[in-house]
């Protein structure tokens, strides 16, 4: 058995030092390190919590998988179950009441009682089918919010182009898919949203379009404090510059500034309130936001957390909290989601490196 044990650390140790951890900057008292090494882990989704540990749920884009990450008391990643596999970009997931919800393209799934039947996973039920089956920009970010409802974003099926609804937009349904409405529209590619912890209010990031140039648009942070707001797409973008193919059609001052302007195609993906005790006062109620990197810019920029800093429902900042996954212009690394655990320390997914890492701080 010592040897077996010895063999599994060393083991473990050969794969977290495959990862160069030690490129990356984070603010003073902060330490990052290797929590779970996870296929093309997306977005994070935290499961059943009690004083024995918890789970939590992991989504992925090409490998068509849904994982569970058991934890103990002391946050320490275990096992790491597959419980679904063969599924179309399956990158969105949200748990209430014991079950989990998981977004394949077209059809949300719905794996109940899951976190007692991780061995035995149970045949999903279909929450809904009929969402588009479109594969650009179907991959989805999922979410219950504070009124009970489960919000979906049905991206653009393009770079740019005026396919109406039920395209660019928000959806937002009943857990069991009734009362399906539009909450947003004019949102391109959202794949990351939260609510305030002050007034309830949705963000969300969006990703801007692709080829006009290097430095425009900028991908956005939206808030949304009441639905039917029109957020731009494919008219106007980062709520000044007129689309060269469709903006002779709407005015910009027709549509909703940005909360926050982001970096141009830095891929801003999955975002979250910090609600945690263990980082300082200043990070409370801030948001962290994982961008993807860019794939088509000509010096490649994201590849990082960033966080927007919030006061009275205002952006009033936007800067790096941690970077590094880019190395001369060489990535090892791509934030995808960001998930705080309850004590505290933040998760961040990888899809590039098949990696969570885990944030600490420790009073320097």
């Amino acid at each position: 058995m010592r040897t077996l044990l010895t063999f599994t650390l060393l083991a473990w140790a050969s794969v977290a030092a495959a990862l160069p951890l030690e490129t990356i900057k984070l603010p003073p008292g902060f330490a990052i390190e290797l929590w779970a090494r996870v296929d093309n882990a997306r977005q994070m989704a935290l499961g059943g919590v009690d004083a024995n540990g918890g789970i939590l749920y992991v989504g992925s884009m090409r490998a068509g998988k849904v994982h569970a990450v058991r934890f103990d008391a002391a946050y320490r990643a275990g096992t790491v179950t597959r419980i679904a596999d063969g599924l179309p970009l399956p990158t969105g997931l949200a748990w209430k009441n014991g079950a989990l919800y998981v977004a394949a393209v077209n059809r949300i799934l719905r794996y109940d009682d899951i976190d007692r039947r991780l061995n035995q996973p149970p045949a999903p039920v279909i929450v809904t089918d009929s969402l588009p089956k479109d594969t650009h920009h179907g991959w989805k970010f999922i979410a219950f919010g504070p009124d009970g409802k489960l919000y979906v974003p049905v991206g653009a099926p393009c770079n740019i182009c005026a396919p109406g609804d039920p395209y660019a937009v928000i959806l937002r349904m009943n857990a069991d898919g009734s009362g399906r409405e539009i909450f947003a529209r004019g949102v391109r590619n959202s794949v990351g949203f939260d609510w305030s912890p002050e007034d309830g209010v949705l963000w969300f990031t969006d990703n801007g379009r692709d080829w006009l140039g290097d430095d425009t648009p900028p991908d956005e942070l939206n808030r949304a404090p009441r639905p039917a707001m029109h957020f731009g797409f494919p008219y106007c973008h980062g709520g000044e510059l007129a689309d060269p193919e469709f903006g002779a059609q709407r005015r910009c001052s027709e549509f909703e500034l940005p909360a926050q302007k982001l970096g141009p195609h830095v891929a801003s993906l999955g975002i979250r309130f910090y609600t945690g005790s263990m980082f300082p006062a200043e990070y409370g109620k801030q948001i962290f936001i994982a961008e993807h990197g860019s794939w088509n810019r000509s010096s490649k920029i994201g590849y990082r957390i960033s966080l927007v800093r919030v006061q009275e429902g205002r952006a009033v900042a936007y800067e790096t909290f941690a970077s590094g996954w880019l190395q001369n212009q060489s990535a090892w690394g791509r934030p995808a989601d960001v998930q705080t655990l309850p004590d505290g320390s933040l998760l961040v997914s990888d899809d590039y490196a098949g990696a969570i890492y885990r944030i600490t701080w420790r009073k320097p």
